[in-house]
């Protein structure tokens, strides 16, 4: 639908199948020679666990392992444009539990809401270590956390009362429009450096955060073992 109103191509891929996500990385590649804006929003919420056809934590992989395969796939043509933008949708959860490179998936964690916090902290993570290896190609990458948005259907898989909760933990409920806000900004605000390996919470930087996304080696390190899980081999 969106892309019926901008005049754009809509290109679907299932993040739980990363597959998928290599079949668009290269539909991408092979149809725009320039890419401007990259735009890590999709995300789930589970109350079950689940493991993809791919063998991970389904969550873990839609919500940050999809995303991080995608961008690097898309890298080259990214920092080939030389002002491009990578967004990426993260959450004030990401204060719940820290990142354990030896569990990267939270299979030590019994709660939905600390496995959920663990792949958001992942992908502040991912934004700071993705702008620390990009530095001066011109590409800029920020996170930020949206607010609640239940028009987005985020909690269309968890109990009533597990979304309440959910909506009292991370803030007061926003509209559609109030929550891509900051993704919009982030993709067109003028002077993007100024942003770059940031977080906002809402549209305001240096949003809160837990300790793990302030350790650059502890970074530096997801960021090489999520790239050996994948079988990548990146900046």
């Amino acid at each position: 639908a969106v892309a019926r109103q901008v005049g754009g191509e809509p290109l679907v891929a299932d993040f739980a199948r990363l597959t998928d996500v290599r079949e668009l990385a290269g539909t991408l590649l092979g149809r725009y020679p320039r890419i401007d804006v990259l735009a890590n929003n999709a995300g789930v919420v589970l109350t079950r666990r689940s493991r993809t056809e791919d063998g991970h934590d389904t969550m873990f992989q839609v919500n940050y392992l999809a995303p991080f395969l995608l961008t690097n796939l898309l890298l080259d043509r990214l920092t080939a444009t030389g002002a491009a933008r990578v967004v990426t949708t993260s959450s004030k959860a990401n204060r719940s539990a820290g990142v354990d490179l030896d569990d990267l998936e939270g299979t030590r964690q019994r709660s939905e809401m600390l496995r959920y916090g663990i792949t958001k902290l992942q992908n502040i993570m991912f934004t700071r270590e993705l702008a620390r290896r990009t530095r001066g190609t011109g590409l800029t990458a920020a996170a930020f956390h949206p607010g609640v948005v239940p028009g987005t259907e985020i909690n269309r898989s968890s109990p009533l009362i597990a979304g309440l909760v959910r909506y009292r933990l991370l803030g007061r409920v926003a509209t559609v429009a109030e929550g891509a806000a900051p993704l919009v900004h982030l993709a067109t605000m003028p002077d993007p450096e100024t942003t770059n390996g940031g977080y906002y919470h809402g549209l305001k930087p240096n949003g809160p955060v837990h300790p793990h996304a302030e350790d650059d080696q502890l970074a530096a390190r997801l960021w090489d073992r999520t790239a050996e899980l994948l079988g990548l081999k990146t900046r």
